[in-house]
């Protein structure tokens, strides 16, 4: 199995919105709508009650898509929406530099690097159960959203493959940051080491299961610390491929590596 990580592959951001003038129209609105309200966009709520979010997604999915589909469909659109608020904050990660934060906690403090962004993890390198016992999905990588309230929201995109139509996203519960520091040493799973995968053939090459909620956070938090301690090289977006490798980002990102 190909352990990818050379470059950033296409981004669900980019994949969900491919039309970035009306998304950042939509972003501005968010903008103007909630101060007009006195509305907290940060807050998932908050900015679901939005009248500039409910008529994108009407426009954008249509008016037939049962409830719970266009609840899942607000959800990514409050982390794609901070995300390009923030200037489209993208972070690859490396295999070594991956691997050295699963066996060990940074010493510097987990703050994150910037209030929204997306952590791109190497390709096929960390599994989860499929949706409703089905196969098991590759981990893309976690968009994270801090709200002005201090709480984190986390979002885990999986399944991005080129010979599908879309992906999957599992919505974390909030959690607040300022607990950042405790996730990073946290052992989560009651039995076995965290990230530990019962995948045949997972010793190979060395892969990771995420089983809990509480590993997506140590991991993120683990990232954020070592991100603060090096900061990361921006590397501009990846030529197009040959078709050796998946499809590039068109976002600039930076390549955060190297032992903090």
């Amino acid at each position: 199995m190909s352990l990818h990580d050379e470059y950033a592959r296409v981004t669900t951001f980019e994949l969900a919105y491919p039309d970035r003038e009306r998304f950042e129209a939509l972003v501005a609105a968010v903008a103007r709508e909630g101060a007009h309200r006195g509305m907290d966009p940060t807050d998932p709520d908050a900015f679901a009650a939005l009248e500039a979010v409910g008529s994108f997604l009407a426009a954008h999915h249509g008016e037939d898509v049962p409830r719970v589909e266009l609840i899942q469909h607000g959800v990514l659109l409050f982390h794609a929406a901070h995300f390009a608020g923030a200037e489209c904050p993208l972070y690859l990660l490396d295999r070594e530099t991956t691997r050295q934060l699963v066996r060990t906690a940074p010493s510097t403090d987990p703050t994150p690097p910037a209030h929204a962004g997306y952590l791109q993890l190497p390709q096929h390198l960390f599994w989860t159960g499929g949706a409703e016992g089905g196969a098991p999905e590759s981990v893309d990588g976690l968009f994270w959203t801090m709200s002005r309230s201090g709480r984190l929201h986390v979002l885990v995109v999986v399944g991005v493959r080129p010979d599908r139509p879309g992906f999957g996203a599992v919505s974390l519960p909030d959690a607040p940051v300022a607990h950042a520091a405790d996730w990073m040493h946290a052992s989560v799973r009651e039995t076995g080491d965290d990230y530990a995968s019962r995948l045949p053939g997972a010793q190979l090459d060395e892969l990771y299961s995420i089983e809990a909620a509480g590993e997506v956070l140590k991991l993120l938090a683990r990232f954020f610390a070592h991100a603060t301690a090096t900061g990361g090289v921006r590397e501009a977006a990846a030529p197009i491929p040959d078709g050796a490798g998946p499809q590039p980002s068109s976002l600039p990102y930076t390549r955060v590596r190297g032992a903090a």
